[in-house]
């Protein structure tokens, strides 16, 4: 569904994007990990056609992405970072707009906001104004505005930055109920736990490269399925990887400090192998 052949983004004496080689196909849940400044966004908007790479290509079903393909454009549907809402207009309204945009017939755009409004549960909220609702609420009328053209790919960048953890783990409902629905989706996030929980796979990114690529639980196990965490003698943390717990016992036995043991995250093996935490 999705390639990418030597992709390069340079601005000026900054690579954001390093020489990227990446397939992605369809109906997966893909998972774009690292900290600020790694070169998830400038990457999804070479994806969408909103930045051109400075060298390599880009692919979305065997088509080479261009700003001006439409049928292209009917493809993917945008969460992007930053709201996108129409703050004077009310919820339906937003829906309205935006699929006449997309130019979908009135009595077809009808039936789609409909089922969009149940979909992300905000029927009863529909005649409040954009600009009224909570941050959570504002997401999900962001994502419906996404899915107004029933596209079959979804980009959503940062998709739940700035929400509280009730509206997190509600919008991680509905993006689970759309990868049901055979939806591609690509998501950058720095939140480790929604990387881990959402993603058929994940892609580690830092610096403008992707350096480690698949899913979850394979990214844990080559690294150690147990951490044994402790304090050195500079009173800095210690991390130990394990493929055993009992070999995580057997070196704890000889520390005369505070440990931990535990199973191995996604956290763990991004710390590992870039030594820059994400927070």
């Amino acid at each position: 569904m999705i390639k990418l052949e030597g992709v390069t983004k340079q601005y000026g004496n900054l690579k954001a994007v390093d020489n990227l080689d990446l397939q992605i196909s369809a109906g997966v849940f893909f998972g774009l990990l690292g900290p600020n400044g790694a070169g998830k966004t400038t990457l999804i908007r070479m994806l969408i056609g909103l930045a051109k790479p400075s060298s390599g290509k880009v692919y979305i079903g065997n088509m080479e992405v261009e700003r001006n393909n439409n049928k292209q454009k009917s493809m993917i549907g945008i969460v992007p970072q930053h709201t996108n809402l129409d703050k004077e207009l009310t919820v339906r309204e937003n829906l309205i707009f935006c699929g006449k945009l997309h130019r979908i017939p009135p009595e077809e755009r009808k039936k789609r906001i409909d089922k969009l409004l149940d979909f992300i549960d905000l029927k009863e909220g529909e005649h409040r104004l954009s600009q009224k609702l909570s941050g959570g609420m504002q997401r999900k009328l962001m994502i419906a505005k996404a899915l107004i053209n029933d596209p079959e790919i979804l980009f959503l960048d940062e998709p739940t930055v700035g929400i509280d953890l009730n509206a997190r783990r509600n919008i991680w409902d509905i993006l689970k109920a759309m990868k049901d629905r055979g939806k591609t989706i690509i998501m950058t996030t720095h939140y480790i736990e929604e990387a881990e929980y959402l993603c058929d796979r994940v892609a580690l990114m830092n610096e403008g490269k992707i350096f480690f690529c698949d899913t979850p639980e394979n990214l844990r196990k080559q690294l150690g399925n147990y951490t044994l965490e402790y304090f050195n003698q500079d009173k800095k943390t210690e991390y130990l990887y394990y493929k055993a717990i009992e070999e995580a016992k057997d070196f704890a036995a000889g520390l005369d400090t505070d440990f931990t043991i535990r199973e191995t995250t996604l956290e763990d093996v991004f710390y590992n192998f870039t030594n820059r935490k994400v927070m």
